[in-house]
């Protein structure tokens, strides 16, 4: 709610100064009593409720200044021409990404820093796929990025047999984008390991992305040297943590990206993996043009029959029940 004549709202400073004078007008009228102890028993119910009168008064009178001060409901009308771009994201789910050199560990830091680039593609359809061991079609490209980030928050370790079958997930989003008649097709594809499981082997994948105009950018996320990662589990199927090496193909990872005419970047914390989503953002510009139609509803009269009915009310009981005297 807006309001579209708000400077009358000064008029509400001025409330208390009206009670004031007239309270300083009252006592000049008040009687003169030798004593007063014979009243000091002699509130009922009416002396006790009289106040409220005053506040009565004063809320109709803020109602009444708030009228006229033309409060408004907008909304805006959104009209989009153009196409956005079509984006899977495609994450790495393995064991190793519960890694503790990013805060909390690389997966749920990769997770966030998604949702914050997700949060900067209004118009574009997006799409999540996860990838261990094999791989999966989180969700499918959209435009409801509610429902999008909400199922990026239900990926945990597990779902998927362990390993890290790169191909497959380039292959997996590959696929799906391959329907698409947008223009522009985009992969974002993050990692922290070694292609070492699935039957499509990384660079194929990538040689399909580039048949079908797919762009790739790769991202290899991890400290370098040894990190505390998962290195075994228990019966009960918990993780044991030890210091580990951290082992990332970057060289094929970036020979993927260069095959689409994607690009490669090496995230070591996760400040370096904010400014990589950053600069694939700028890179990847949506061509949209939006008209902003802005509507707006006149909420005056709401406020204007409150005011006078609590006028009225108050007149009433003035009137009526507590018969004061002018």
């Amino acid at each position: 709610m807006i309001l579209a004549q708000p400077y009358w709202l000064g008029l509400i400073a001025l409330i208390p100064l009206i009670f004031f004078l007239k309270s300083k007008k009252i006592e000049k009228r008040s009687l003169a009593l030798p004593s007063l102890s014979g009243l000091q028993n002699a509130k009922g119910w009416r002396v006790r409720l009289l106040p409220l009168l005053s506040w009565l008064r004063a809320l109709a009178w803020i109602m009444l200044i708030i009228a006229m001060a033309r409060p408004q409901e907008t909304w805006n009308e959104r009209d989009i021409k153009g196409e956005g771009i079509d984006i899977y994201l495609v994450l790495d789910n393995s064991s190793s990404m519960l890694a503790q050199d990013f805060r909390p560990n690389r997966l749920e830091a990769s997770k966030e820093v998604a949702k914050q680039f997700i949060d900067r593609r209004p118009y574009d359809r997006i799409g999540l796929s996860v990838f261990a061991g094999e791989s999966f079609t989180k969700c499918p490209a959209t435009i409801d990025h509610r429902i999008l980030k909400k199922m990026m928050d239900e990926i945990r370790v597990g779902l998927l047999a362990d390993g890290t079958a790169i191909g497959m997930g380039l292959g997996n989003a590959v696929s799906r984008l391959a329907r698409s008649e947008s223009e522009s097709k985009v992969v974002v594809l993050l990692t922290d390991g070694v292609n070492n499981a699935g039957y499509i082997k990384p660079m194929t994948a990538a040689r399909l992305a580039k048949e079908d105009n797919i762009r790739l950018y790769t991202i290899g996320v991890g400290s370098r040297g040894r990190a505390l990662s998962p290195i075994s589990r228990k019966r009960n199927g918990d993780f044991v943590f030890g210091m580990a090496k951290v082992e990332i193909d970057e060289e094929l990872l970036r020979r993927m990206a260069k095959e689409t005419g994607g690009k490669y970047f090496r995230a070591l914390n996760r400040r370096d993996l904010e400014k990589i989503y950053d600069e694939i953002n700028q890179l990847e510009k949506s061509e949209i043009e939006v008209n902003i139609i802005q509507h707006r509803k006149e909420l005056y009269l709401k406020f204007l029959l409150i005011g006078f009915i609590l006028l009225v009310v108050e007149f009433l009981l003035r009137t009526f029940v507590f018969r004061i005297l002018p």
